[in-house]
């Protein structure tokens, strides 16, 4: 099929050559078949796009109509020269010339129309297409499509059924026509989408100077004529802009996230209306003002303009940023204030929407929550974006229709800083619920060790000291005995109620000696050995209670699971850390270190402080080892 296509372009680019050295043969103005461009342009349009998508019938219908408009010239520039057999392709070629140009809008970008139930407007299109070529074949008389001073009679033609083709030509021109703006709606109505982006921008340009060249004929003393025939400059400016338009269409079909089309825009808008403001001011000062005065004025009018450039083009840019973006400055430095605003994920969605004008956006966090904003319509492929901060995965950002790839770019380093500040204000959040739940557990500890343990204790302690009072003796010594045994229970719950708070022996023997202490009065048959540093004085309270725990709470599991012959529990004091080490030579491994309550309440008491605890595993044995700060404050 992509020989087909390039072949059917070759052909339609050696017929418009022809057409146009027959033309000149035949004594017509060269300037004439200017149009031809646009022709040439749509051949090689329909050409890559059928090349590289053979199932999108936008590149056949731009193939049919420019080889059909193509043969038109060419058959219709050779029946001047007498060849009555030409003047009959040129009777019906029009309707596939016109038809395929009628259709590329409703089969933009795909190749199919937006829906089946436009085929109640395709289907009479088709059916008048059809009678209009079978009767414009046998329509009697010339034709005229390519010369009105046509004079070659159709040679297939029909008496009096003249009347019949032209009505029935008229209801497929209208019907044509109807269909072109139709679509031209449907295009519309996707602004949004950088395809049709390009479109939009190449037919803004191809009004533009249509407008002008109007403007130009009108102006240019030739009352024959609406344009100005006689104008090499304007004929070449009309056939490049309306060249532009299947130009547009291809880059908008192949390769539309290639380029940057929002950027094109807001430049053509500013050099555009920036080269029409200087160039009124310009004929106002130097027309208007040299007229007034009888003098001639060009060159303060050359300086005026000078002056007033740069102000004048910075104004436009505020102004066509206001219109374009919807924000009176470029739509990366308004995200990036916007994102700083939003703490949530809700927010920093609407703010990349609202500001990049996208329809949907998703947000999600790695490991964590999601959220949209926006319909994402079905069938839509959207553009998945990876997040990242200082290299570091932080989650995904979908939105739909695609954007620019230098926005895209800042648009991921952007939303990637605002993501990893919602995952550490989420840590943050997490963090602050298992400290208010840590807490709200060692109240409940204590009131029941209070209230089962010591309360029952000291009830009955006062009780017998009533008793004791009223007692002979004997009697009165025995329960004085029991006073005493009751006061030394509740003298042994009151110290373990303290240990939980706070072990005793680090306020008396330091964390290397409570820990020894520990570390000698276990049960145990493995080997333990403590090593530590001489500088182990001089640490805050949270830094002591937290090593203890997590090097108790290490050598328990030892104990426990390891099946070691020995453990080295080491101390040392590296620049502003501390580091408590808990190495085994048991039968560890990787998969059997699973994190459970034990190892759970070790990371998180490391991580309250702002350390880190790792713990390795493999055959010759396991490693706890944990980092706190030395320093209050230290994070």
């Amino acid at each position: 099929m992509r020989r087909v296509a390039w072949v059917a372009c070759a052909v339609t680019v050696l017929a418009i050559a022809l057409a146009v050295a027959l033309g000149v043969a035949n004594g017509a103005d060269p300037l004439g078949k200017s149009h031809l461009v646009f022709v040439v342009t749509c051949a090689v349009a329909g050409a890559l796009v059928a090349g590289s998508r053979p199932r999108n019938a936008l590149g056949w219908a731009l193939l049919v109509s420019a080889a059909s408009f193509a043969l038109l010239e060419a058959f219709g520039e050779y029946a001047v020269r007498g060849a009555g057999l030409a003047a009959w392709p040129e009777n019906w070629l029009w309707v596939p010339a016109n038809l395929g140009v009628a259709l590329v809008p409703l089969l933009f970008p795909d190749g199919r129309p937006p829906s089946r139930r436009w085929w109640w407007l395709l289907g009479p299109v088709g059916a008048l297409a059809l009678a209009a070529a079978v009767l414009g074949a046998m329509r009697p008389g010339a034709s005229g499509q390519v010369r009105a001073d046509a004079t070659v009679p159709n040679p297939f033609g029909v008496d009096g059924l003249a009347p019949v083709a032209d009505a029935v030509g008229v209801a497929f021109t209208v019907g044509a026509a109807l269909t072109f703006v139709a679509g031209g709606v449907v295009v519309l109505r996707r602004w949004r989408d950088p395809q049709v982006k390009w479109v939009a921008w190449a037919g803004a340009i191809a009004a533009v100077v249509v407008l002008a060249r109007l403007a130009a004929g009108l102006m240019d003393g030739d009352p024959g004529s609406p344009w100005p025939r006689a104008s090499l400059f304007w004929e070449g400016a009309g056939a490049v802009a309306i060249s532009l338009l299947p130009a547009a269409l291809t880059v908008a079909v192949l390769r539309h996230r290639l380029y940057d089309i929002d950027v094109l825009i807001t430049r053509t808008l500013l050099y555009g209306s920036l080269s029409a403001c200087l160039i009124a001011g310009y004929a106002l000062i130097a027309g208007y003002l040299g007229a007034l005065l009888g003098k001639d004025v060009a060159l303060p009018a050359t300086a005026a303009v000078a002056v007033a450039f740069a102000p004048l083009r910075d104004r436009l840019q505020r102004g066509i940023d206001v219109l374009w973006h919807g924000q009176k400055e470029e739509p990366h430095a308004v995200l990036g204030r916007r994102l700083q605003e939003a703490a949530v994920l809700p927010l920093i969605a609407k703010a990349v929407a609202e500001t990049m004008r996208v329809r949907h956006v998703t947000v999600k966090v790695r490991e964590g929550g999601e959220t949209a904003f926006g319909p994402l319509p079905v069938g839509v492929v959207p553009v998945v974006l990876p997040l990242a901060y200082q290299g570091e995965p932080v989650g995904t950002l979908t939105l739909w229709p695609a954007i620019g790839e230098r926005l895209l770019e800042d648009l991921t380093r952007q939303v990637g800083v605002a993501v990893h500040a919602v995952r550490l204000s989420e840590d943050l959040q997490r963090s602050r619920e298992r400290l208010v739940m840590a807490r709200e557990e060692e109240r409940r500890r204590l009131r029941r060790d209070l209230h089962d343990g010591l309360g029952p204790t000291l009830a009955a302690l006062t009780m017998r000291a009533e008793a004791a009072q009223d007692a002979e003796p004997e009697a009165a010594r025995k329960l004085l005995e029991k006073v005493a045994d009751d006061a030394e229970a509740a003298m042994r719950d009151v110290r373990r109620l303290v240990e939980g708070l706070r072990p005793a022996a680090l306020d008396t023997l330091g964390l290397a000696g409570a820990l020894a202490a520990h570390l000698s009065a276990l049960p145990t048959t493995t080997s333990m050995r403590l090593v530590a540093d001489d500088e182990m004085t001089n640490l805050p309270a949270a830094t002591e209670v937290a090593a203890y725990r997590i090097a108790v709470e290490a050598v328990t599991n030892v104990c426990r699971h390891s099946g070691a012959r020995s453990a080295v529990v080491r101390l040392s004091v590296d620049e502003d850390r501390l580091v408590v080490e808990v190495s085994d030579d048991g039968h560890g491994r990787t998969h059997c270190v699973r994190p459970g309550v034990g190892l759970t309440s070790m990371r998180e008491r490391a991580e309250e402080l702002g350390g880190t605890l790792e713990v390795t595993s493999g055959t010759e044995g396991t490693r706890v080892r944990a980092t706190l700060p030395t320093h209050e404050g230290r994070r």
